[in-house]
């Protein structure tokens, strides 16, 4: 066990550093130096107090999110819809933090409580198809982004949209207010409740029978299924459950950075905790680290195009490299595990 722990760690620092490596060359390629655009990467994520900041700031959606798909990959479901049910959940919380005038504390809750139904609502379709006809929960689901970001643009534009200026909603009352945690940054309680989350997901996951059976779901569907659980239905409530902390990540970065809903509020943050959990193996105290690795790169990217000539678009680049190397090195470490199985059933 605690081999193939390593080795599947090992695994994941070998393909970043990989990525890294050719991301260099293309760096090298536009006329750069890969050591300067590295340096100014970390500047600025780590510079200073407020780049620090920045950083974390950038790493709480991501880590929200890729706690939502670690619980899915933990039950052998790819929800890809992330991102969709974030939006829906920004939407859903900014209505209840400016529709509705609540009590201070009481308000935050509330707007916070729906933007969990809203994402376990969004994914309440996919789910059921897949439990019900099994479907491909990665198609319906990453279909459903699509859908999820023109229905809250519809919303914005049309129905909420404040008089005058952009394509937003009118602002959150400040009794909805997520507390902030430096009077410099936008930095809130949402990095907390990420931390809570990843740390609860994980104690759940090791030490409490529902967490257990999750696991069998997700790596021997047929033997959980003759122990006695309802694989389909075990299924179901851990795509809801993916969802509703997917609505949860926009619920927080709407009372907590926004503070209203506005086009394209947050993108990409459900695909970036996607890469983070999987760059952690599905391990919610790992994907802390990817999502801090992936805040880094986004926080420290406003920095590239100011201080060097390279565009900040090489962070898209090293981030898609990750994602092969990573396939890569799981596929074969899948097809080593199925050589060795074979060997021994020979033997």
């Amino acid at each position: 066990m605690m081999n193939d722990s390593l080795r599947a760690v090992s695994g994941q620092i070998i393909a970043v550093a990989v990525a890294l490596l050719m991301g260099a060359i293309i760096i090298l390629m536009v006329g750069e130096s890969p050591v300067r655009v590295f340096m100014t990467l970390l500047r600025g994520a780590f510079g200073d107090q407020a780049k620090i900041a920045g950083t974390l700031l950038q790493t709480t959606p991501i880590l929200i999110c890729g706690i939502a798909a670690c619980v899915g990959l933990r039950g052998g479901m790819f929800n890809v819809g992330i991102e969709g049910q974030l939006f829906l959940g920004g939407f859903a919380a900014a209505w209840v933090g400016f529709a509705f005038p609540l009590p201070a504390g009481i308000h935050m809750l509330a707007a916070l409580a729906l933007a969990v139904v809203a994402g376990a609502a969004w994914v309440a379709i996919p789910a059921y198809f897949r439990a019900r006809y099994n479907t491909n929960e990665v198609v319906s689901t990453i279909l459903s982004n699509y859908v999820a970001v023109l229905l809250t643009s519809y919303f914005t534009i049309f129905l909420f949209k404040r008089p005058g200026g952009w394509s937003e909603t009118p602002p959150i009352l400040p009794t909805a207010y997520l507390p902030g945690i430096f009077d410099f940054s936008r930095l809130n309680w949402g990095l907390v409740i990420g931390l809570v989350l990843a740390i609860g997901a994980a104690l759940v996951f090791r030490y409490t029978s529902w967490g257990y059976g999750v696991t069998m779901v997700g790596s021997a569907p047929k033997f959980a299924e003759y122990g006695g659980i309802n694989v389909k239905r075990q299924g179901f409530v851990v795509l809801l459950l993916s969802g509703a902390i997917g609505g949860l990540a926009g619920g927080v970065e709407t009372l907590g950075v926004h503070h209203r809903f506005m086009e394209g509020f947050a993108p990409g943050f459900g695909f970036d905790g996607l890469i983070a959990a999987l760059l952690a193996n599905g391990s919610p105290v790992a994907t802390i680290f990817t999502a801090l690795f992936f805040g880094a790169l986004r926080n420290g990217s406003l920095l590239l195009e100011v201080d060097t000539g390279a565009s900040r678009e090489i962070i898209t680049v090293i981030q898609a490299l990750i994602i092969l190397s990573v396939s890569a090195q799981v596929l074969v470490r899948r097809r080593g595990d199925s050589q060795a199985g074979e060997r021994r059933w020979k033997f």
